[in-house]
């Protein structure tokens, strides 16, 4: 187990295998562990990174509130740490696909592809009216000890057939850290979709950067759609996971793995 300390927080990271670096950042309120069926058909190829960020998994609360800029920052300096300062493939499930293009944004020599799972899409973000309110719901709620009680239990009613053994799940979700975490990102969703979109006005993603949008429409026309105007705006490929709910790292690990091998072929000629 590896921890590394970065703006004096701790954050907990997993790094397999050999070759090209990709580093993995699931959705929220996820965990390293979420990535496990990948990993085993990445890591005969790649050197894999993944990392809990603050406050989720096994990593320790965060010191502020997430900012885009910082979650971008964050993967830079995680990468840094570890001694893996080439470039990488950055790969952001769900909400941490923001992060992910940050990166690539703003960090464009670091930057070897870009996969976005089943990412969010927001084309008009407001900010929460709650965001304030985050921290102290979540003490509130930790003093109640609901997340010994429920975490778990509401683990398992969002994860279908989980393949996380019981000990790690109650040794992640019954913790304070883990509940107040995942509201005060939840809390700054929208502030973070809006600094996505300012971003994409004032820093191109890399010239000729191959990227691909891997989707879990899961019947839905409407995120499809949402998901093919995704790709065309970042220039990229477009592949559904199906069949395959959002969490498709559980779902589809053989479609994701394809998906991040393939990605650098696309700047062959």
């Amino acid at each position: 187990m590896t921890f590394v300390r970065l703006g004096g927080v701790a954050h907990h990271v997993a790094v397999d295998g050999t070759g090209p670096v990709c580093v993995l950042s699931a959705g929220l309120g996820m965990s390293w562990f979420d990535w496990d069926p990948v990993v085993e058909l990445l890591a005969p190829h790649r050197t894999v990174v993944r990392f809990d960020r603050p406050g989720h998994g096994l990593s320790q609360a965060a010191a502020a509130p997430p900012t885009l800029a910082g979650e971008a920052d964050r993967i830079a300096a995680l990468l840094d740490a570890l001694g893996l300062p080439g470039p990488a493939t950055a790969v952001g499930h769900s909400i941490a696909g923001f992060h992910a293009e940050a990166f690539a944004r703003l960090h464009p020599g670091r930057a070897a592809g870009l996969v976005l799972l089943d990412s969010s899409v927001d084309e008009r973000p407001r900010p929460s009216r709650w965001a304030g309110a985050a921290r102290p719901l979540g003490a509130v709620l930790a003093a109640a000890g609901l997340p010994a009680a429920l975490g778990p239990a509401a683990r398992r009613l969002a994860v279908r057939h989980d393949p996380a053994p019981p000990a790690l799940l109650r040794r992640v979700y019954r913790t304070s850290r883990v509940l107040r975490g995942t509201l005060l990102e939840n809390a700054r969703y929208g502030a973070v979709a809006a600094e996505l979109l300012a971003l994409r006005e004032a820093r191109p993603l890399p010239p000729g950067l191959p990227v691909t949008v891997l989707a879990a429409p899961d019947g839905s026309a409407r995120w499809e759609r949402r998901q093919r105007a995704l790709a065309r705006r970042l220039g990229a490929r477009y592949e559904a996971a199906e069949p395959s709910g959002h969490l498709v790292m559980l779902d589809a690990p053989d479609a994701v793995a394809r998906a991040i091998l393939e990605t650098p072929r696309l700047q062959e000629p």
